[in-house]
């Protein structure tokens, strides 16, 4: 196996990781969307948005990546804010 495929590997193996740990975090948003739901509160806390964008920024290891994670995970709220509307739809 050539470096290639063994990083492609590695990649395919994070992957599943990740799509494991997304699951379980929306699992986690939709438990929040019926709270916010029940207390008729907004799906938008910038607040908490911004300190999640922070904290998880500084515990970067590798800093060259903070661009990118923070295109990522900007992303995954996204997306935990989409699901909340449409649950509370």
């Amino acid at each position: 196996m050539n470096k290639l495929d063994t990083a492609r590997k590695e990649i395919n193996i994070v992957d599943e990781e990740m799509l494991k740990l997304f699951e379980r975090r929306m699992e986690a948003v939709k438990q929040v969307a019926e709270y916010k739901k029940e207390n008729n509160l907004p799906v938008l806390d910038s607040s908490r948005e911004q300190a999640l964008i922070e904290k998880n920024i500084s515990m970067l290891t590798n800093k060259e990546l903070e661009e990118y994670y923070r295109v990522f995970f900007e992303g995954v709220l996204n997306s935990s804010k989409a699901f909340q509307k449409e649950f509370i739809k």
